[in-house]
């Protein structure tokens, strides 16, 4: 297995580049969205809660393959072509999203509603008693859950090995198909993928019982 890891150690770290790229761009986008549809579902316009809402539900209940084909085949005939590693990342950017505005969703109804009255009372607009008194109390109650949504997007992040999106998956099935060296391979790629999970789950129970005590 370590002249496996010698041999194509270059492939493998390319790969773990783009999966790195790929989980952190959608992760970062993923809570933006997801963020801001918890808000629209809660907000008291009907259009825009149910629109929101419909978004939730939609993208929840689909395969995340299907987001990702739909955008590396279906959208460059309509729309504009994007590559695998754009379609993996737009795909697992509108997957996750769905599922951490859930989360959001949760906190933020955990929060005593009190406390956004505190705020409109004290001059705030709605948006700012969000971003400055609920959201963050919201976001330190959600804080488990929000970090298996994290480690979930890396681990499916593997999915861009099926439109060719050059992540560490992708890599290790060439790797695989080139040396039918298939155990020593995937041994390899899952700890490639422990080394980007296990310190996100350790970091996420610390802030879990730090801020617990906040």
């Amino acid at each position: 297995m370590l002249d496996l890891f010698n041999t194509y150690s270059a492939d493998f770290v390319s790969g773990f580049k783009y999966t790195i790229i790929a989980s952190v761009v959608a992760l970062i986008f993923s809570l933006v969205i997801g963020t801001l549809m918890a808000i629209f579902q809660l907000s008291g316009n009907k259009i825009v809660s149910s629109l929101a809402k419909a978004y939730v539900a939609f993208f929840r209940n689909i395969p995340l393959l299907i987001i990702v084909m739909f955008f590396y085949t279906v959208a460059p005939l309509y729309f504009f072509p994007f590559d695998g590693l754009q379609s993996g990342t737009i795909g697992l950017t509108i997957y996750t999203s769905a599922f951490i505005a859930e989360t959001v969703r949760s906190g933020i109804q955990t929060v005593p509603y009190g406390q956004t009255e505190a705020g409109l009372s004290s001059g705030f607009s709605y948006w700012e008693s969000m971003r400055y008194i609920v959201l963050p109390q919201a976001f330190k109650i959600v804080v488990p859950p929000l970090g298996n949504q994290f480690i979930n997007l890396i681990k499916n992040s593997s999915i861009l090995a099926m439109v060719a999106g050059l992540d560490l998956m992708y890599q290790g099935d060439l790797i695989a198909s080139t040396t039918f060296n298939t155990f020593g391979t995937y041994i390899i790629v899952g700890c490639f993928y422990l080394v980007l999970t296990l310190p996100l789950s350790y970091l996420m129970n610390y802030l879990d019982k730090h801020w617990a005590n906040v």
